[in-house]
C-alpha cells in the first residue's frame, strides 16, 4: 500500500470565453467553485494543492482566500491550452513535495466534486497500485483523475489544447474507474450556468 503523500493540482486558468464571466467565481450553494473544489481537496486529505492560475488572475486572486498550504502557481501560457496549466501545476507540487506519490487533476467547474469521492479514489490507488484512478461519466472518463508520479513525463509531455484524456487513454488497462454521474454537469455556457441554478438542493448521497 503506497504511504506517501498525493498531490492535487486544480486547473482553473481558463477565460470562460463562452460563458462572458469567470466561471472560477460563480457561487453556488454559499461559495465560489473554485473555492468549493479547494475544499473538498484539502477536507479529503490530499497534500500538497496547487491552483493554476491565468485569464483573470488578479480578480481571482482578490475573491478567493486559500487555506493554509495551499498556493497559487499562475500560467502565463494559458492561451495555449490545458497541457501548459497541467505542466505547470505539476511543476509546483513537485517542487512544492518532491516524494509525492501521485497527482489528482481537478477542473474548477465540477459543482458536484465531494470529499466523499475524492477519498474514494484515494483509497483505491493505494489499495490496488494501480497507476490512474478516473471518474467516468456520460459514456467516458475524465476529471476528477488521480494520475502516479510514473505518468508525469508523460503528462509534462502534453502540447496544445489536450488534457491528461489522451494519457489516461494509453493507461486504461492500469486504470481504475469510478462512477461519478454528475461529472457531466459542468459550467461552459450561460444556459448551464442557468441549469445549475436552477437545480433543487437536494443533489445526491455522495456529499462532501
Amino acid at each position: 500500500m503506497r504511504k506517501r503523500s498525493i498531490g492535487a493540482v486544480v486547473l482553473a486558468a481558463g477565460a470562460s470565453t463562452r460563458l462572458g464571466t469567470p466561471k472560477q467565481l460563480i457561487r453556488f450553494r454559499g461559495r465560489t467553485l473554485l473555492e468549493h473544489t479547494i475544499h473538498v481537496a484539502v477536507a479529503a486529505g490530499f497534500r500538497p494543492v496547487v491552483v493554476v492560475i491565468g485569464a483573470h488572475a488578479d480578480r481571482i486572486r482578490q475573491a478567493v482566500v486559500l487555506p493554509p498550504g495551499v498556493r497559487w502557481v499562475e500560467n502565463p501560457r494559458w492561451p495555449e491550452g490545458m497541457s501548459t496549466s497541467i505542466c505547470t501545476g505539476l511543476t509546483a507540487l513537485v517542487e512544492a513535495d518532491p516524494s509525492v506519490a501521485g497527482a489528482l487533476l481537478m477542473a474548477c467547474d465540477q459543482p458536484y466534486v465531494s470529499v466523499a469521492l475524492l477519498r474514494r479514489m484515494a483509497s483505491a490507488y493505494r489499495r490496488t497500485g494501480a497507476a490512474v484512478v478516473a471518474c467516468t461519466y456520460g459514456g467516458t472518463f475524465g476529471v476528477p483523475a488521480l494520475l502516479d508520479r510514473t505518468l508525469f513525463p508523460e503528462l509534462l509531455a502534453l502540447e496544445g489544447d489536450h488534457g491528461a484524456k489522451s494519457v489516461i487513454a494509453r493507461h486504461l488497462h492500469r486504470t481504475i474507474q469510478v462512477p461519478f454521474p454528475q461529472g457531466i454537469i459542468d459550467l461552459d455556457t450561460t444556459e448551464d450556468r442557468a441549469k445549475l441554478l436552477r437545480r433543487s438542493t437536494p443533489r445526491s448521497t455522495d456529499r462532501s
